[in-house]
């Protein structure tokens, strides 16, 4: 019985250390940040097959190395105004886990930063913006020289309804 306690009480700690290496971005004048074993890989604007009937977040699918991978536009889904893409466009292949299974989805941002490793100092908690706004996406607030990094729980930022909608695109 004790050690069934100790194993969970191991495996709540796990899921709450944040700290390590992060892929950030931007988009617009905010820097996110991706826990970098979730991110596959980084590829430029590529051609983008819409798919109708889709929500407008979802931009289509791409034909990576022949595989449909689906993309979305995380300016679109954070309600953000709309850019024309550019030089440094580009898309984050990160694999998200749905139950008992992962799925990779292609995500759009304004360019890329860099890779930080981020300690559990520099690392927040949410702030509580009130029961209104859902941000139970955000893994915490990186407090970095200068500004604040928002860190994104990439499996969170699509709700289970909208990834079953964008599995069956691909």
């Amino acid at each position: 019985m004790t050690d069934e306690i100790n194993a969970i009480d191991q495996a709540v700690k796990a899921t709450r250390v944040k700290a390590g290496k992060y892929l950030t971005f931007s988009l617009g004048r905010e820097e996110y940040g991706i826990g970098i074993l979730k991110v596959k890989e980084i590829i430029g604007m590529m051609p983008i097959t819409a798919v109708p009937r889709t929500p407008a977040f979802v931009k289509g699918v791409i034909n990576l190395r022949g595989k449909v991978i689906p993309v979305i536009d995380l300016r679109s889904k954070f309600d953000m105004e709309s850019i024309p893409y550019n030089e440094r466009t580009c898309i984050i292949v990160v694999e998200i886990d749905v139950q008992a299974a992962t799925v990779l989805i292609g995500i759009v941002v304004d360019s890329v930063s860099e890779v930080l490793n981020i300690k559990e100092d520099d690392i927040e908690e949410t702030p509580t913006f009130g029961t209104r706004l859902d941000t139970h996406y955000i893994l915490g607030m990186a407090k970095m020289e200068g500004g604040v990094k928002i860190l994104l729980n990439i499996d969170r930022v699509l709700s289970a309804k909208e990834i079953t909608a964008i599995e069956k695109v691909s």
